[in-house]
């Protein structure tokens, strides 16, 4: 859309150098070394001249009516998506009104009036502002049903028509996540922020977060049951950075992250419920992180988990709390340093590592291990580096066999090994 007399200047000097170039290679591909010379020329070469003259004249009015009509279609264009586009923001206004509106009927048509607007939106721009919408609607402050006022039947039945507007939200945000991707509805590529949010219910099973960034830093995941089962990430990080755990069922069971995916659960708080990761499996490029996290009255299950990038528990906190690894295999990076499994006068703990299968990793177990805390029975060892070198506390269980050699893969601190020989 630059000034025309430009655009056609530069029209014809490229016009004219692909024609340069063109008759340059038919030159040498005929091997001409020179043009005949004629001191006089026939009717027939004159008609061929002609011919040629009103040729180059048609390509040139040829050229000049593309690059016009190109223009006008760009204009066009550029007028229907402004149309498109007004008409959008006045479906937009309508329908955060009907999401505004006390009544949760004319809310839920606000939901799927968004919904249908970031599927109809004539930019990536407006789909992401209105899904931005229905994420922040999620936000607003939320009374969930254990902190209802005892023996309010309104506040419960405001309550539940709520909770009934905001699971739909969270299923129509999963349903899109499960399109594929050249499927023009899905939302996959958007950012998604849910921070703050409290979850009582809702699923996610079967997602695909790709090539965007979802925030749960600050959630609740006060009761119900959240599912992330079979959740597939790429490309992209889901944050759940103190996060509070403190009374749902949470399921990432058969988690998928792959290429250049991270997963975190930096200072989470998990101090009631389940959080399950049973089957995940942790791809060579993408890490799963719960640094500094703190397990104080919740259960926190991996079995079955498969490390093939990384896990990161560094200055982990367990105390009160059932962690258990059963049967997972590593073959990438577990970091410990600065962890405490238990502690010495602490309620009962427990953090299993039975029948855990290392396999050419690195695993750096610098923790403190409460007494009778740590289970390490029947573990496997196939190659790399598992130390407690600079550990603390007492050997966990099952990892040191009276009588018998250590592993040439573990290095255990020499009081340790003094004390069960």
């Amino acid at each position: 859309m630059w000034d025309v007399r430009l655009v056609l200047a530069l029209a014809f000097v490229a016009a004219l150098a692909v024609a340069a170039l063109l008759f340059y290679l038919g030159w040498g591909a005929l091997g001409v070394h020179k043009v005949k010379q004629e001191k006089t020329i026939d009717a027939s070469t004159l008609f061929d001249l002609v011919k040629l003259a009103f040729g180059v004249v048609a390509g040139a009015g040829a050229l000049v009516a593309l690059i016009v009509a190109y223009r006008r279609q760009r204009i066009d264009e550029d007028g229907a998506l402004r149309e498109h586009t007004r008409l959008h923001t006045e479906r937009f206004t309508t329908a955060v009104s009907q999401l505004g509106d006390d009544s949760p009927a004319v809310k839920l048509g606000g939901v799927h009036a968004l919904a249908g607007l970031a599927d109809d939106a004539p930019t990536l721009e407006l789909r992401q502002t209105c899904i931005d919408v229905l994420c922040a609607f999620l936000r607003l402050p939320y009374t969930a049903e254990p902190d209802l006022p005892p023996d309010d039947e309104t506040a419960r039945h405001d309550y539940l028509a709520l909770r009934e507007v905001r699971h739909t939200v969270i299923r129509l945000i999963r349903d899109h996540l499960r399109l594929p991707d050249d499927e023009p509805r899905s939302w996959r590529g958007i950012d998604l922020d849910f921070t703050g949010v409290v979850f009582d219910g809702g699923d996610f099973t079967r997602s695909v977060f790709k090539n965007s960034r979802v925030i749960f830093t600050d959630a609740t995941f006060l009761s119900g049951r959240v599912g992330f089962q079979s959740v597939e990430c790429e490309n992209c990080i889901v944050d759940f950075d103190r996060a509070r755990f403190r009374g749902a069922e949470v399921e990432f069971s058969h988690l998928r992250l792959g290429y250049d995916a991270w997963m975190s659960f930096e200072a989470a708080v998990f101090s009631d419920g389940v959080a399950s990761f049973r089957g995940a499996h942790v791809s060579e490029t993408a890490k799963l992180s719960l640094n500094s996290a703190s397990c104080n009255g919740g259960f926190v299950f991996f079995p079955s988990v498969v490390i093939d990038g990384g896990l990161d528990l560094r200055n982990i906190r367990v105390s009160n709390s059932q962690v258990h690894f059963d049967g997972a295999h590593f073959k990438g990076d577990l970091r410990c340093e600065g962890a405490t499994f238990g502690s010495a006068n602490g309620p009962h703990t427990v953090v299993s590592f039975d029948e855990t299968v290392f396999e050419g990793c690195f695993a750096d177990l610098s923790a403190y291990c409460g007494p009778g805390v740590v289970q390490w029975q029947d573990c496997l060892y196939s190659g790399g580096l598992i130390s407690f070198e600079n550990a603390s506390g007492e050997p966990p269980a099952g990892l040191i066999t009276p009588g018998e050699p250590l592993p040439e893969e573990l290095v255990v601190p020499p009081a340790w090994q003094a004390s069960t020989s």
